[in-house]
């Protein structure tokens, strides 16, 4: 490392011995020069401490320029100080002191020569395996030669600084291209240079391509020097900016300047009779490459150099005039005219021209098309004439670019037609469509597949949906309403039929009636009821659908033989056929025969005369002017005959059954099974009798009649209307029932009585007979009644003890009565319904005064104790007799065996003694 310290300090005093002012200039130059080994960058850091010397005079701020560098390297540094008024003490200093401060600077300069061999050689003998070193002695004493002409420009600037006596004079100390502080701004709208302030210097060195302004302050005109030039500045002259690098536009590049330089036919520019070069005020001029160009006092730059346009290939500019202006062509343009300049090519712009906009080229691929629109009137690329507003499209494949006046409003797809799809169209406006058939506003028609297989909508129609095809099988039709006919014109409030096997799109305006049906297959048993809706001849032809010339051709023969059908008629058709009714026809009603047993049958009543009937037993189909009459019964009638409990075996259920079998089928015939032994009476209405159905019997109601319901008294005691029934059991059976009667002597008794019953009807049955059953209406409660009155009234004339020990002789006297020999009758007999009571039975009687009762219990106890007490004694009596007996019959028995065994032993005895 080798460092070389060169101080000079200068101190210049006003020639004239001005005490007031003083000007101080301290320059330190640094020189280092360092080997390859220790290169290194770094961030800019504190220069070195100048060498021992004479120093600044107090009072001087020193203004560094620094510059990079590192421990191992050390930067040419120049370090400048101004001091002005009362900075400094006062002091004079002469040509004397400038010699003193010379002879300085030479002896320091010949110390860091000296000094700068010396470490070379130090560094050569350490490094000498370095093959590239950064610098030979020789490069070192250039520098520093080159550094002595520099010192001696600043020795010249500082002798005409002090000749100028000005109070404070800045100097300039940087040699080379950082002398000169110059900005250039790169903003849209650069207005050209741009400087700190005006620059003092006397002696300006202009480089090569750059150029400075001078103001001559007398005439306070500028002109432009150009260099390379060192310049000397006039007292009367100042420099408006250091020196700037000219304009330089490259190759296809260009640049705007405002307030451009007048120039002659030669390209000379044009100065007035100042010198001043005339500007054209408020006018921009476009300056495409040329050799680099100084900014004239006025101009500026208004747009930097800039890289020429390049319009590619299917894109193009959108042009604009801003003045009228003629181009080389001969064309002339008019301010507001738009054009485009299309590519391929690079795009040279003018002062009357502005760019609008790029517009790139709509790519239209198959089965496509652009929509454009005119923005103002012209012909447009397909030579045809057009008017603001107007749209249309293109479809021709490829790149298409939009004209100037032309603006692309949206891509059309095209719709893709099928054998199953059709496209439905409306126009908006009066137009000529692409089959060239003319359209008017509104008219809406349909583009299929046999037009074209795809179709793109032109601007004047609209497209109002995708139709699918109708597809018949050949067992399908339909019937299609407002028909179009040949011409293409809906046929309002007419119908056509049309049958398949067939494929068919329906046109605008159509609808299909009740959609696609299948045709009326009739076999034996079913038949359709049909009405004409209009006149026509009914040949019953089942031929398939003949073309329209054919039937306009059947309509104009002579009728055929055949029944003329008037509007409202009605008719039948019967199977087995195949039926599609015509236009004309309307199909009301499918019928199918009803089979029936010979139990079951339908109500059928004439629309026409109103009759009502029964059908029973056959299997029926009913015809145009019939239809099925609904039979409607009392809701108690229905109830009862939707009761699952049989009125026979569960005659004494009074269970409410809430659920029901089901709903019954009104337009049946109502039947009901009458069991074994009862009865049930029809009325008719209409011819105002009544029958009488004895069972077993199946009763089938006619269109009239209706059931006779029974409502009879029940539970115990009786109440009325509590059972309810169709049939009446014509018994025998029998029935409870309690009744309160009081004896003579105020015994009030309550008594539950049953009596056996029947109807005493004889086979054969009359006429008479059988109405009688049903003319007493509740029979059970009026024999009840009858009996509980007869019983009451036999009672009350004997007292409580005869009543308690003979009740069954008084009632059975009271209910039967006696006959003329004074004997108890077996029966009694009401005569109105033949209903015969044939025994009464006492099930309990029960005091209904509760000390009566209590009374009659406790003596009723009483008499059972006393016979159990009774039955008790003669028991035990019995038993100890018994007892004593069996013990009398053991004692002789005991006896009996004593005196055998007595005699057994004296046998014995009497045998030993033998021996």
């Amino acid at each position: 490392m080798i460092k070389c310290v060169l101080p000079v300090f200068l101190s210049i005093s006003s020639a004239a011995g001005l005490s007031s002012s003083t000007v101080t200039v301290s320059v330190v130059q640094s020189v280092a020069f360092a080997s390859q080994s220790s290169l290194v960058h770094g961030r800019p850091a504190p220069g070195p401490t100048p060498a021992p010397g004479p120093g600044p005079d107090p009072g001087v701020t020193p203004v560094p320029y620094a510059s990079p560098q590192s421990p191992s390297l050390t930067a040419e540094r120049t370090e400048m100080c101004v001091a002005g008024p009362g900075l400094v003490p006062e002091l004079s200093f002469g040509t004397e002191v400038v010699q003193q401060r010379l002879d300085q600077t030479s002896t320091y300069l010949e110390a860091a020569l000296k000094a700068v061999e010396r470490e070379l050689t130090l560094e050569d003998r350490e490094d000498s395996s370095r093959t590239n070193p950064v610098k030979s002695a020789g490069t070192i004493l250039d520098d520093i030669g080159n550094m002595f002409d520099d010192l001696a420009d600043q020795l010249d600037a500082i002798i005409s600084i002090t000749e100028l006596q000005n109070p404070i004079t800045p100097l300039l100390t940087v040699p080379g291209p950082e002398r000169f502080v110059t900005t250039m701004s790169k903003k849209a709208g650069n207005r050209g240079p741009e400087y700190e302030g005006p620059v003092e210097a006397s002696i300006i060195r202009i480089p090569p391509h750059h150029y400075i302004h001078v103001l001559d302050q007398n005439t306070n005109i500028a002109r432009v020097e150009i260099g390379p030039l060192t310049y000397i500045r006039q007292d009367n002259e100042r420099i408006l900016f250091s020196p700037v690098r000219m304009i330089m536009v490259p190759p296809r590049h260009y640049c705007v300047v405002l307030n451009p330089v007048s120039r002659d036919d030669n390209a000379q520019v044009l100065f007035d009779q100042s010198g001043q070069a005339k500007l054209r005020h408020a006018d921009l001029e476009i300056r495409l490459t040329q050799e680099p160009f100084p900014l004239y006092p006025g101009e500026e730059i208004q747009k930097d150099v800039t890289a020429l346009q390049i319009v590619y290939p299917d894109t193009a500019l959108r042009l604009q005039a801003l003045l009228d202006f003629e181009e080389e062509g001969g064309d002339k343009r008019v301010a507001g005219d738009e054009w485009l300049f299309e590519g391929p090519g690079t795009y040279i712009p003018r002062k009357e021209v502005a760019v609008l906009e790029t517009i790139k080229a709509t790519v239209i691929r198959e089965n496509q098309a652009i929509r454009l629109r005119a923005r103002k009137e012209g012909v447009d690329r397909g030579g045809v004439r057009r008017v603001t507003g107007e749209e249309w499209l293109v479809s021709k494949v490829g790149a298409y670019l939009p004209g100037a006046h032309e603006e692309v409003i949206d891509i059309v797809n095209a719709f893709i037609l099928t054998d199953k799809k059709a496209l439905h169209v409306r126009a908006l406006r009066p137009f000529k469509d692409t089959g060239g058939r003319d359209r008017r506003t509104g008219e809406e028609w349909l583009v299929t597949m046999a037009d074209r297989e795809a179709h793109i909508p032109s601007v004047s129609e609209e497209v109002v949906g995708v139709v699918d095809v109708t597809t018949l099988s050949s067992r399908q039709y339909c019937v299609i309403l407002d028909p179009v006919g040949p011409d293409g014109k809906p046929q309002l409030g007419q119908k056509r039929v049309v049958k398949g096997e067939r494929s068919f799109f329906l046109q605008p305006g159509e609808d299909l009636e009740n959609g696609i049906q299948d045709v009326y297959v009739l076999s034996e048993e079913e038949g359709l009821v049909l009405r004409a809706v209009e006149a026509f001849n009914d040949t019953q032809e089942l031929e398939e659908e003949e073309s329209e010339e054919a039937e306009q051709e059947r309509a104009k023969r002579s009728r055929r033989s055949g029944v003329l059908r008037r509007p409202g008629d009605r008719w039948m058709l019967r199977g087995p056929i195949e039926y599609v009714p015509p236009a004309t026809v309307e199909v009301m009603l499918k019928r199918t025969a009803i089979p029936l047993d010979e139990n079951e049958g339908i109500y059928v009543r004439d629309i026409k005369t109103g009759k009502v009937r029964a059908v029973i037993g056959h299997t029926y189909m009913l015809t145009h002017d019939e239809e099925l009459w609904q039979k409607e019964l009392p809701s108690n009638v229905e109830a009862l005959l939707a009761s699952p409990l049989d009125p026979l075996a569960n005659r004494s259920d009074r269970t409410v059954i809430s659920t029901s079998r089901g709903h019954r089928d009104k337009t049946r015939v109502v039947s009901y099974r009458v069991p074994h032994n009862a009865a049930v009476q029809v009325y008719d209405y209409r011819e105002k009798k009544a029958r009488v159905v004895f069972g077993p019997e199946m009763v089938m109601l006619g269109p009239d009649e209706q059931f006779t319901m029974l409502s009879l008294s029940g539970d115990k005691p009786k109440r009325a209307n509590v059972i309810k029934a169709v049939c009446l059991l014509l018994g025998p059976d029998f029935c409870t029932d309690i009744i309160t009667i009081e004896t003579a002597d105020h015994a009030r008794l309550q008594l539950q009585l049953s009596y056996n019953w029947h109807f005493d009807i004889k086979s054969p049955v009359s006429t008479a007979d059988a109405a009688a059953l049903f003319s007493v209406p509740d029979f059970v409660g009026d024999a009840c009644k009858a009996i509980a009155s007869r019983v009451r009234g036999a009672v009350a004339a004997v007292q409580f003890d005869d009543f308690h020990k003979n009740s069954n002789r008084i009632i059975c006297s009271a209910v039967f009565g006696f006959d003329e020999k004074l004997t108890v009758r077996p029966c009694l007999r009401f005569s109105q319904n033949n209903l015969v009571i044939s025994s009464v039975d006492i099930q309990s009687v029960e005091p209904v005064d509760q000390r009566t009762r209590d009374a009659l219990q406790k003596s009723v106890q009483l008499a059972i104790e006393i016979t159990t007490n009774s039955q008790e004694a003669a028991a035990r009596h019995e038993a100890e007799r018994l007892e004593q007996e069996a013990r009398g019959k053991l004692e002789r028995q005991r006896i009996t065996d004593q005196a055998q065994a007595e005699r057994a032993r004296k046998e014995l005895l009497e045998l030993e003694a033998l021996r």
